[in-house]
């Protein structure tokens, strides 16, 4: 275990009074709870502090559209298991929660939620009031200008956000509430912004004039981080190219439709039926085009008729063998799906403009359709289609096919480009302790796929604006190789509603003056900055060198190529540095039919049903039930394995208390170790000195499933076992001297058990805490092994002891008598060493099983048995 920093336990003060009620339960503990930490400020981090006694989260900052579901609960569980652990420890967690709430899942929910749709021609205005009821057609929603939809976006956002806290607090996360950010609030905008400008002034960041994915549904480009690979139906086309000598080379297509943007056919270098067409031209059918055939090492032999044709775009293969091949641009699909309206100027002969105006204008599937019709009129089309099944990328939330447009984007460099950018990163990844370990190859892996760099310009409404502008020359053409940059103490700033520095705002759109960068930023490229945002960096350095690099960023396994990758990216461009030492990662939700739950699919539970029903202790105890990166079904059956435990924890606190146990009991120096006489009693302490050891051990490791596994079964066996052999001796049966040590053993084992259950059953714990402890469980140490060893005791005592008690209990059962009856005689058999542990517990163990008389019979190799029983007539 690391060194940790409380070096006292601060809840030990002058014993307490217990106070137990009469009737212990769970219901109503987490209003009562919640409303006393938050009054005694138990989570509140402390400022005034150095960064080796802070321990910094980068939670997750949950999508502010909409609501929550129960994977919300059981990856966040995870997290605060770990916050509450350090915390315990002694250190000064810093754990703030903030609300993912700009971009387009938020533009959705405000649409669909208000029935309006944002139009930036339209004015603003500032009366504007959303209709009461939407339209159910979405023809019929209000128009409404940027600025009223921007309002609305905020408005809503806010109310979610509190429905959001108020469940999240009555989960019991252990964040510190005055720590909250919103990604789209002024500080998370001027920090985007801010780190936007450092990356461009330091090259990282740049704009250009390339292919892009889009996605002609929302109107905005796509990063190859939000692709998403269906499944989908379609068909090769074959149709023949022409040689100058009239040689037929066919070609086989998904995307006819493409034919007018060929620019090339390419075969693979080795391919020896198209060598003899390397470097010659062929000429298109319906357009007539000339074009040159090419060799490349990405094109498939096995693939089709073995010969591709290069369109600008088709896909990003396209791209690459443009790029690589240096080929001409004919892009002819639009930002709104539709091909050109006017006939491309490398179109030239006359049948090949009239072909193209029957594509002119329309969809992608309506061309395809038109193009098809025209090969099969004049005979050019090979054979019917052949019907295949092939992946079709998608943009995430999208519902069509992405395509390929030509357009201007901005773009940080992430190594996709740069083989040494690629490098670096790969070792920032060598740098952070994974835990599972198994998921640094994840990350390894899509660092070494990309195909290009980041794209972070998007073309949305409400989202962070891109901070800037652009000079018109005095043919109002914008200079984008020298764009207008606001300085930081500006930020942050909306280049649409906002004049260039130096410009008024007349000269907006006017030659000689400036235009506004329209695009907003990816919302990755803010929720990129959390540990930034949170840490408040160039708002109050001295905190963020207090939590920067963070100690733990916990997150999911299926955003590692979107946010934890993009993280390490801007920390290594803006700090060189990892962003955080640890990452934690959490498996999915999988619904009864062992598929991930998500609102998209429709198979989700909802949080509050599910609170109710069992509690949230018990849910808690699910959630830490599941290891870090393993995919975990929703289980009511381990909610009520949960609940039956925290219940049990309140009934055996209560009869401990009962025993007259109070603080003063606990065994803290060699006086109280003194008290500890009896043999089961210090062999109780033997065992819950190993069982501290391994949670510690494993809590460390971020193993805390592991570490509440070990905790619950020695929990069970004290209260079945231990607890039943030593009541007579507890209520004085056996004398002061027996019953103070029973008591002492009672109640160190109590003070432990409710630290060592506190992270995952933080409001059961706290309830019995307070019974007979002042403040909270939560603000006290994390029990520490070596306390325990001033108790010598041998562990294996209280297994042997527990079999011997087992074995009476199931006599009585195979006998059907109640176990109240009395054994008059019986017979042990056991190994010498087992009888001797026997023997010195012998006297709890006749007055637990209500023996008069035990034979103990030793036998080594034999398993312990119980034999020769004689029982008491029931009255």
């Amino acid at each position: 275990m690391a060194e940790t920093l409380k070096d006292t336990d601060t809840s030990v003060q002058t014993p307490k009074t217990p106070e137990v009620p009469e009737k212990p339960a769970l219901e109503g503990l987490e209003e009562k709870l919640n409303s006393a930490w938050a009054q005694e400020k138990i989570y509140h981090f402390n400022p005034e502090t150095t960064r080796e006694q802070v321990y910094s989260i980068d939670t997750p900052p949950p999508t502010a559209s909409g609501s929550l579901h129960v994977g919300h609960m059981f990856s966040y569980t995870q997290t605060d298991v770990m916050a509450r652990f350090k915390r315990m420890c002694g250190y000064n967690v810093f754990y703030p929660l903030g609300w993912d709430d700009n971009g387009l899942p938020t533009e959705r929910r405000v649409q669909n939620y208000y029935g309006v749709r944002c139009d930036p021609s339209q004015p603003y205005d500032p009366n504007y009031q959303p209709p009461e009821k939407p339209a159910k057609n979405q023809r019929d929603w209000d128009a409404i200008s940027r600025q009223n939809f921007i309002e609305l976006c905020e408005k809503l956002t806010v109310e979610d956000e509190k429905i959001f806290e108020d469940l999240f607090t009555r989960l019991g996360l252990s964040v510190d509430w005055r720590q909250t950010y919103r990604t789209i609030d002024d500080d998370s905008r001027a920090a985007s912004q801010r780190a936007f400008l450092r990356d461009v002034n330091s090259g990282n960041a740049y704009t250009s004039e390339a292919p892009t994915l889009w996605d002609i549904t929302f109107r905005t480009a796509v990063a190859q981080a939000e692709l998403e690979a269906k499944e989908r139906p379609g068909a090769y086309h074959r149709y023949p190219f022409t040689t100058a000598e009239g040689k037929k080379v066919f070609i086989e297509t998904t995307r006819p439709e493409l034919l007018p943007s060929c620019v090339a056919l390419v075969a693979h270098p080795d391919d020896e039926r198209y060598q003899p067409l390397f470097g010659k031209t062929v000429t298109s059918p319906l357009f007539g085009v000339e074009v040159e055939v090419k060799a490349h090492r990405l094109a498939d032999p096995e693939k089709g008729s073995g010969i591709a044709m290069i369109c600008t775009f088709g896909d990003m293969t396209d791209v690459t063998w443009w790029r690589e091949l240096q080929l001409p641009t004919r892009a002819l699909i639009g930002r709104d799906g539709r091909f050109a309206r006017e006939t491309p100027e490398w179109i030239t002969t006359e049948e090949g403009r009239a072909n193209y105006e029957q594509l002119a204008g329309k969809t992608v599937h309506s061309a395809k359709e038109a193009v098809v019709e025209l090969l099969r009129e004049q005979g050019i089309l090979d054979g019917e289609p052949k019907p295949i099944t092939h992946a079709v990328h998608f943009y995430e939330k999208g519902d069509k096919p992405l395509e390929v447009v030509t357009s201007r984007q901005w773009y940080i460099r992430n190594g996709g480009r740069d083989a040494d950018r690629r490098e670096e990163l790969l070792a920032r990844g060598k740098e952070i302790d994974w835990h599972p370990g198994f998921m640094r190859s994840r990350y390894e892996n899509w660092v070494e796929g990309l195909n290009g760099d980041w794209l972070i310009s998007r073309q949305r409404f409400f989202g962070v604006p891109i901070p800037v502008w652009y000079r018109l020359d005095e043919d109002g053409n914008p200079d984008y190789e020298n764009p207008i940059l606001p300085a930081e103490d500006q930020l942050p700033v909306d280049p649409a509603a906002q004049p260039a520095p130096g410009f008024e705002e007349s000269l907006r759109g006017v030659p000689g003056g400036f235009v506004g960068e329209e695009d907003v930023l990816d919302t990755w490229a803010t929720s990129s900055l959390t540990p930034q945002i949170a840490g408040q960096w160039e708002r109050n350095n001295e905190l963020f060198t207090t939590v920067f690099p963070y100690d733990l960023r916990p997150q999911g396994h299926d955003i590692i190529r979107t946010w934890l990758f993009a993280t390490m990216v801007r920390a290594h461009s803006l700090h060189e540095s990892v962003p955080w030492t640890n990452t934690a990662i959490s498996g999915w939700i999988l619904d009864p039919d062992r598929k991930k739950m998500s609102k998209s699919k429709g198979n989700v539970v909802v949080p509050n049903d599910v609170l109710e029903q069992f509690g949230t202790d018990a849910v808690r105890y699910w959630a830490a039930s599941a290891r870090l990166g393993v995919d975990t079904a929703y289980e009511v059956a381990q909610m009520k394995i949960g609940r039956r435990l925290a219940i049990k924890l309140l009934n055996a606190s209560k009869f401990a208390l009962g025993m007259g146990v109070t603080e003063a009991h606990i065994v803290r120096d060699d006086a109280g170790a003194a008290a500890v006489t009896q043999p089961l009693d210090r062999a109780l302490l033997a065992e819950l000195k190993t069982v501290v050891a391994q949670a510690t051990e494993h809590f460390e490791n971020y193993d805390y499933a592991r570490a509440l596994q070990i905790t619950e079964s020695f929990f069970w066996q004290f209260t079945d076992d231990y607890v039943e052999l030593v009541k007579d001796r507890a209520y004085g049966g056996h004398g002061e001297e027996a019953q103070a040590s029973v008591r002492a053993a009672l109640a160190t084992t109590l003070d432990a058990l409710l630290r060592l259950f506190a992270p995952i059953l933080p409001f059961a714990t706290d309830e019995v805490w307070r019974w007979w402890r002042t403040g909270s469980v939560h603000a006290a140490a994390w029990p520490q092994a070596q306390a325990l060893e001033i108790v010598a005791g041998e562990p294996q005592l209280l297994d042997s002891v527990g079999e011997v008690l087992s074995g009476l209990r199931r006599a009585k059962s195979d006998a059907k008598v109640k176990q109240r009856t009395e054994i008059l005689s019986a017979r042990i058999t056991a190994p010498a060493v087992t009888l001797s542990h026997v023997e010195a517990a012998l006297s709890d163990i006749k007055a637990a099983a209500r023996a008069q008389s035990l034979e103990l019979v030793a036998q080594e190799g034999a398993e312990v048995s119980v034999s020769e029983v004689t029982l008491a007539e029931e009255a």
